[in-house]
């Protein structure tokens, strides 16, 4: 059981006791000191007078709408008015925040963690996740525990809006590098996993919006108990790969729980492979409209490759959304993300959203002669291997990479996140999550077994330095 507090929020196992998991008592003072955050942000702009009001939303998750009421009754007990979306996906609250013209956000979801988790995602007025700097003052807020609620004649008031599906898919429509003309004419028959959660209620609404007709839809109760692990990862899309083969279906469409996620299975069930789905989309949009790219350091250097070919200069950031998107702007990207599946489309909004990437996706797939595993094969071939070693509250991280990064002295190092260390043309990336205790151990090669190998190395120098 755990409770983490970082950059991409508060988030932390159902249960348990106070202070060590994501209890009512820890979802209650963790929004007390964000109403007080979103307070003192009003402060600062003179003139200002209005109630402030925040957008929320949640995935499917069991404990969604305890958390969700928690969160909502306390801002309304501040002073704060409420937008309550309901069931609801992490890229729709974001883009809502600005269309609602409010202060912030509150997603409630844990993303792709397990059934056990949820979380606060916080987001300021501009639906981006607040930044560092904030989280730090919102966890100094948090331990004071010294919070000020409003009389009865002030209390906030609550709205329940569910229109922000529609708008966000109007939006994707009327985006000018989606074609919902040619994904119509290719008649495409898509297999959906929406691993019982919110993706069933919007994945199959923006197919049908952008004239796919023929879809089959997995795990399609909005319930929160997943059918498996909800991270959209090639050993847990099994079912889906089974079922696109199966229907004969040209594609299949894997999403989180929070639709901020993307991944695709080939017509022959194989994967397109989480990595790539950035690399095609940024393929697509590079080819219509030139720039620069950005995806974290543990991502595949698949999108570096295209993005000289398209004549672009691409930059890589430390994990985490708010990273790289910070480093969008500095380098006025055009597209970005993660290697995770999440799609960046800034002039959409500066936010992973796997709606956006489903319909430029496929936009991208309709321009081509032949099918996904087609368009799979264009792009280079690299393997990473994804591995975790979990951590015990104990361990020292930092000696631990200090330690790795003297015996790997004589290789390329970077720092900024974690170590990563370079071996000619492969490279491994050690860091802490920011959602779970554990240290992320991925390396790449264009070989399999040589990224394996590379994993095992730097776990067993983990393990030896614990």
């Amino acid at each position: 059981m755990a409770l983490i507090k970082s950059i991409s929020g508060i988030r932390g196992t159902i249960g348990g006791k106070t202070g060590e998991n994501l209890t009512p008592l820890d979802v209650v003072k963790f929004s007390a000191a964000f109403a007080q955050i979103i307070f003192e942000a009003q402060k600062k702009n003179p003139g200002t007078s209005k109630v402030p009001k925040v957008v929320i939303g949640r995935d499917a998750r069991m404990s969604g709408s305890i958390v969700s009421e928690l969160v909502i009754n306390t801002l309304l007990s501040a002073g704060i008015d409420v937008v309550d979306l309901g069931l609801s996906t992490t890229p729709t609250v974001e883009m809502a925040v600005t269309m609602a013209k409010a202060d912030a956000g509150v997603i409630i979801t844990a993303s792709h963690n397990p059934k056990e988790w949820n979380a606060l995602k916080l987001l300021n007025s501009s639906g981006e996740f607040i930044s560092a700097e904030t989280g730090a003052q919102l966890l100094a807020i948090a331990e004071k525990e010294d919070f000020n609620f409003v009389v009865v004649d002030k209390l906030g008031h609550l709205t329940r809006d569910d229109s922000f599906m529609q708008k966000h898919i109007d939006a994707i429509l009327a985006y000018p590098l989606v074609n919902a003309e040619s994904i119509a004419a290719r008649n495409l028959k898509v297999v959906v996993d929406a691993v019982n959660s919110t993706g069933a209620i919007f994945v199959p609404a923006l197919l049908r919006a952008l004239g796919v007709k023929d879809i089959v839809v997995l795990n399609e109760e909005v319930n929160g108990k997943f059918a498996h692990n909800p991270e959209p990862l090639p050993e847990h899309l099994s079912q889906l790969s089974s079922a696109v083969v199966k229907h004969k279906a040209d594609l299949g469409i894997a999403v989180d729980p929070d639709v901020d996620r993307l991944c695709f299975v080939n017509e022959d069930g194989s994967m397109f492979g989480e990595e790539y789905t950035l690399v095609a989309v940024a393929d697509y949009i590079l080819g219509l409209r030139k720039g620069n790219t950005v995806s974290n350091m543990s991502s595949t250097k698949a999108l570096k490759e295209v993005t000289i070919k398209h004549g672009g200069e691409y930059f890589p950031s430390a994990v985490g959304e708010v990273n790289v998107v910070n480093k969008m702007k500095q380098h006025e990207a055009v597209i970005g993300g993660e290697g995770n599946g999440g799609i960046i489309v800034p002039d959409f909004h500066y936010g992973r959203d796997a709606l956006i990437g489903i319909a430029l996706f496929l936009s991208h797939l309709a321009a081509q002669k032949n099918g996904i595993k087609s368009l799979r094969a264009k792009y280079p071939d690299y393997f990473i291997s994804k591995n975790k070693i979990e951590l015990e509250n104990s361990v020292d991280v930092k000696t631990i990479f200090e330690k790795i990064q003297k015996k790997y002295k004589s290789n390329p190092v970077n720092t900024e996140d974690g170590l990563k260390i370079e071996f000619d043309n492969d490279w491994v990336h050690l860091r802490t999550s920011n959602t779970e205790p554990i240290i992320r151990i991925y390396s790449e090669s264009n070989f399999e077994t040589t990224a394996n190998n590379i994993a095992v190395r730097l776990m067993q120098d983990i393990r030896e330095f614990m």
